[in-house]
């Protein structure tokens, strides 16, 4: 548990006139107590009040909780508990204060909604998961070196995938195989659902793979990451398996430059739409701009999407400590598509790349 980011974000609470925060999230439960679980259906939850919190958890899960360090109150329940009822004896015994109730806006069940209306029927209801990802937004040196390694081992993914292509081989069996690699590392959690897509699949951003197999010629593109200590990476890369078109060749050394202007701006003070617009004003001068849909990236830490956004429009600046992805990307129906992403940590006068898998084009023997 890290005693420094809890006194923070309950100093944020007071602040702001708070009665109490009520935070169930994944990933900010992990950054607040440091234990990362999936409950499922069941209730896991931080209520954090201006003077002191408590986390509500199914009794399956308590030595999980004690083990990560968590010293602080835990109440328990059984499935055939009711837990808000346990919730409402501890909250009811202490003297209330402020008229605010804070909740994650974006996670937080209806059902859930009602239950906390309960506990405090006078107060108002906001946000506090903008505060969270505030202050989540500058990396500690123990969040830089755990990111390092996480990036480390989305590397060895692009790799493993690499050394799987073969004639016939199908996207579903390529993402078997990376998967399979990196357990045998010691990844337990993947970031989010492995992409491999070859030739037209790649030409969706998000695509599904599927039973699609591979030819001579096409473009393979990998859009993978891992969880490590809790934090996240994320890197695509897109090799050709055969001698590609040319037109392929002229989209991936667009893509190439558009990220490497992107990356050659990525240092402290720069206004976070510029980075967007160094990639895509790349791409638009060499007629692809109809073809890169997305914004150029996005935050990176305990969640694989965080803040800060770098869309066109942000007109926050970087600080050091901030991370996040580069990843522009042209993407052309019935052909194919190209993207290349780093996972980058603002330094205190530039930037550093986690993430190191060569980015050249690269072309894969195909097999005879």
């Amino acid at each position: 548990m890290n005693a420094e980011r809890l006194h923070v974000f309950q100093q944020k609470i007071a602040n702001e006139n708070g009665t109490f925060a009520f935070v169930q999230s994944k990933e900010n439960l992990f950054y607040l107590t440091g234990f990362r679980t999936d409950p499922h259906e069941r209730l896991i939850g931080l209520f954090v009040f201006p003077e002191d919190v408590f986390l509500i958890a199914p009794k399956m899960e308590e030595e999980l909780v004690r083990a990560v360090g968590f010293n602080e109150k835990v109440v328990t329940y059984s499935d055939a508990e009711n837990p808000w009822q346990k919730i409402a004896h501890v909250v009811n015994k202490k003297t209330l204060v402020g008229d605010t109730v804070f909740l994650e806006e974006r996670t937080v069940p209806y059902a859930r909604v009602l239950e906390l209306q309960k506990l405090q029927p006078s107060a108002h209801i906001n946000d506090c998961e903008s505060m969270l990802m505030n202050q989540r937004l500058l990396k500690s040196a123990d969040e830089r070196s755990s990111m390092r390694r996480a990036a480390t081992l989305a590397d060895e993914g692009v790799r493993a995938g690499v050394n799987a292509l073969k004639n016939g081989v199908t996207e579903l069996e390529v993402i078997a195989k990376i998967e399979y690699d990196l357990r045998k590392q010691g990844v337990r959690e993947m970031s989010f659902n492995t992409l491999v897509l070859f030739g037209e699949n790649a030409a969706s951003p998000h695509g599904v793979p599927g039973e699609r197999t591979l030819a001579p010629g096409e473009a393979v593109l990998f859009d993978l990451g891992v969880v490590f200590a809790g934090y996240c990476s994320d890197i695509t890369r897109t090799v050709f398996y055969g001698e590609p078109s040319t037109k392929m060749r002229t989209i991936y050394e667009t893509v190439l430059g558009a990220q490497r202007a992107a990356l050659a701006i990525s240092k402290p003070g720069t206004v976070l739409g510029q980075i967007d617009a160094a990639a895509r004003s790349v791409i638009k001068e060499a007629g692809y701009g109809d073809y890169f849909p997305h914004r150029v990236g996005h935050g990176l830490g305990v969640d694989v999407h965080e803040f800060p956004s770098l869309n066109e429009t942000n007109t926050d600046r970087l600080q050091a400590g901030m991370t996040y992805t580069i990843e522009p990307g042209i993407y052309v129906p019935a052909l194919g598509g190209v993207r290349i992403e780093d996972d980058v940590l603002v330094t205190e006068e530039s930037h550093e790349c986690l993430t190191h898998y060569p980015k050249e084009l690269t072309i894969v023997p195909a097999s005879p």
